[in-house]
């Protein structure tokens, strides 16, 4: 076996982005050394991994189960390389944390105190943003854990773990329209502006053909309560005040919400600390008081 690592990493990169060529420029390498580096690849594995007969660098057959092959062997060789950091880094001493911005204020305010009388010498860091940006702390190495709602599929470079859920419920201001109705139907939100959820990797259901969208669930609630449209929001975020107008809760009855997901994340590999369990393992524990 003669393959290496790095042929890896060219061949998926001519796969995925159509050509040797685009390959170079991705990878930041000359066409030529691509280009080599797939040929003795398929030496190596005595497989044609691209159909010649075509202009791009199409896939054979056997190229796309080796595809799957060579992303999980790269996906295994940076968890093994994150752990060997992890080991040579581990310190219990200190502890970066990403959270989102929406989790509960008074399970958030718990778990600092507790913390600080827990590890009196620990040195803490905390950054607070969206979901999405709290998993870019992570993923840029800024956060070794992140608490967040669950907002879709993450990348497989991630590990991550449920630690619990909240109540979500459909809010309005409160002069707004739709609570002058006994019962709400579908069709009468359809009728209002929705302010909607929204990052890169999901968006809430759309109900009206109106609609305007932020990835904070505090802005949206904002939004709302400036009478600029009605929202489905993390009921501790609605009722956390400090806005224009109080929000108000409506029902409606066709609309059934299920429970919004908290989970845990931190890169694949990395061996968190004494500290970090922890957090995580009281968090749990607040999150159910929370919810």
């Amino acid at each position: 076996m003669q393959w290496s690592l790095d042929q890896l990493r060219q061949f998926v990169a001519t796969a995925e982005q159509g050509s040797i060529s685009a390959a170079a420029r991705h990878l930041g390498k000359a066409q030529s050394a691509v280009s080599t580096a797939v040929s003795l690849l398929e030496a190596d594995l005595n497989v044609a991994l691209f159909d010649r007969t075509t202009h791009r660098a199409t896939l054979s057959n056997a190229g796309r189960l080796m595809l799957l092959e060579a992303r999980e062997v790269l996906r295994q060789a940076a968890a093994l390389d994150q752990r060997a950091r992890s080991l040579v880094d581990r310190n219990d001493a200190t502890l970066a944390l990403a959270l989102d911005e929406a989790l509960p204020f008074n399970a958030i305010g718990t778990l600092l105190r507790e913390t600080s009388a827990r590890f009196p010498n620990l040195e803490l860091t905390l950054l607070n943003g969206t979901a999405n940006e709290v998993a870019d702390y992570v993923d840029q190495a800024h956060a070794d854990v992140a608490f967040h709602f669950d907002r879709g599929p993450l990348p497989d470079r991630f590990d991550q773990r449920h630690i619990g859920t909240l109540p979500q419920a459909i809010f309005v201001a409160s002069d707004h329209p739709l609570l002058d109705k006994e019962t709400i139907k579908r069709s009468d939100l359809a009728h209002h502006r929705q302010l909607v959820m929204t990052t890169e990797r999901a968006e809430e259901r759309v109900y009206s053909p109106k609609v305007w969208r932020s990835d904070s669930f505090y802005t949206i609630a904002e939004m709302v309560a400036d009478d600029l449209g009605w929202a489905i929001l993390p009921v501790n975020v609605a009722l956390s005040g400090n806005y224009a107008k109080p929000l108000r809760q409506v029902s409606c009855p066709a609309l059934s919400l299920p429970l919004l997901s908290v989970r845990m994340l931190w890169n694949q590999g990395r061996l968190l600390n004494m500290t970090a369990h922890w957090v995580e393992q009281r968090l749990i524990e607040l999150m159910q008081e929370s919810s």
